[in-house]
């Protein structure tokens, strides 16, 4: 539903912090009048329940989420149902699965990937950042595809494009394909994947990224699931490119980093002060069990870490739920954010930082201006949306009325 203009009425917005003894014990709320003209917030007036448009019911109105890890052209979301296989047991195994099921894949890729940027938006996510095949099996049909999808979605989502190399450069003749795509204006991002264990080096395949990003004012999104030496050794090298090209400053960051896991507490704070020293951010789907990364030491030292479910149904993984509000809850969970102003603060996670409050309770968001991507949800406050993953009842995206 597209709108040029119209007013949200009885919508709930957060208005500070409550105290008791020093100890933030309640987030403040008020109903206010949003109204929305051209794609932005034109106005933020005193509730009046009497007056036309759009009746909220008093949903909170919090910032539109951002899944900021996909794979939007590879999902097998949309065809029949399939458990991951006990067979395919390393990347190279996958690799292989991929050459043979790509070329059916691709035949309705664009249709399927609709319905995951339908499937997540119902979650209240309008922005993505993904990441799609790069490779000589599917040459550059992955991205035409790709394209085909969100130009047919344009006016209720946007993305932000990783070229993705998933089988090698070497391991697979993908350099010269690499090289075509990082030109291309729609792609944002130059990829890669363990370089040292699939590739067997790791100096060659990070100078080819690097300079591919640098040639082509690009940023970096690596795939690194490496342990141990090899895994530290390909940030560490990540960060030194970075500090030798300062235009990668702030656009270059390695998504899940599992080496980071196995690190104990001085050795964690060591590499965050590196990284953040560098710009050069994590972006993780949150992983649990066996490996916990050290999101809250990389937090501390102002390490950008973004969120992303990653995998939702596909062959690597069948568990995303897709819902990046669920997503905070975890890192809740798992990092122990339990007190108001904690869980308030973990909402962060799902929006890439923009919050309704800042840290002392000052609003600061939504204002006259801003742009209008939002979602109203089920809840009392940004606590109670991230402890009870509460419902997403509508996603405004670009002042454009998803649902």
């Amino acid at each position: 539903m597209e709108n040029k203009s119209y007013r949200i009425k009885n919508v709930l917005l957060e208005t500070g912090f409550e105290y008791n003894d020093q100890e933030i014990i309640k987030t403040k709320t008020a109903l206010f009048c949003i109204e929305i003209e051209n794609g932005q917030i034109k106005n933020i007036l005193p509730n009046d329940a009497n007056s036309t448009g759009i009746d909220a019911k008093g949903c909170l109105m919090l910032p539109a989420f951002k899944d900021m890890h996909a794979h939007l052209d590879k999902m097998t979301f949309g065809l029949p149902w399939q458990a991951v296989s006990s067979k395919r047991k390393t990347v190279k195994d996958m690799i292989a699965y991929e050459q043979k099921m790509i070329p059916e894949w691709l035949e309705t890729s664009v249709e399927r990937t609709e319905k995951m940027i339908d499937f997540v938006q119902g979650y209240g996510t309008d922005y993505i950042r993904s990441h799609f095949n790069v490779d000589p099996t599917s040459d550059l049909d992955s991205l035409k595809n790709f394209e085909k999808a969100l130009e047919n979605k344009k006016a209720t989502v946007e993305a932000e494009l990783v070229a993705f190399p998933q089988h090698g450069l070497y391991y697979t003749n993908t350099l010269p394909i690499l090289k075509e795509v990082a030109k291309m204006d729609s792609v944002a991002f130059i990829g890669g994947v363990d370089p040292y264990s699939l590739d067997g080096s790791i100096e060659k395949v990070m100078d080819q990224i690097t300079q591919r990003a640098i040639d082509n004012n690009k940023g970096i999104d690596l795939h690194l699931h490496e342990m141990g030496e090899s895994g530290m050794k390909t940030i560490q090298y990540l960060i030194d490119k970075t500090e030798e090209n300062p235009q990668l400053r702030g656009k270059s960051f390695v998504s899940h980093a599992f080496a980071l896991s196995a690190l104990n507490n001085s050795e964690a704070e060591k590499i965050a002060e590196k990284l953040v020293h560098a710009g050069v951010g994590i972006v993780s789907s949150v992983p649990f069990g066996r490996m916990i990364m050290p999101i809250p030491t990389l937090r501390k030292y102002g390490v950008e870490v973004l969120i992303g479910n990653d995998n939702i149904q596909d062959h690597w993984s069948t568990f995303g739920s897709g819902n990046m509000l669920q997503k905070a809850n975890l890192i809740a969970e798992l990092y122990g954010y339990v007190t108001e102003w904690q869980l308030s603060r973990t909402l962060a996670f799902a929006t890439r930082y923009k919050l309704p409050l800042d840290d002392n309770g000052n609003q600061q968001w939504p204002k006259i201006g801003d742009e209008a991507s939002l979602v109203l949800v089920n809840a009392s406050c940004s606590a109670e949306a991230v402890s009870r993953i509460s419902p997403v009842k509508s996603l405004i995206h670009k002042g454009t009325i998803v649902y």
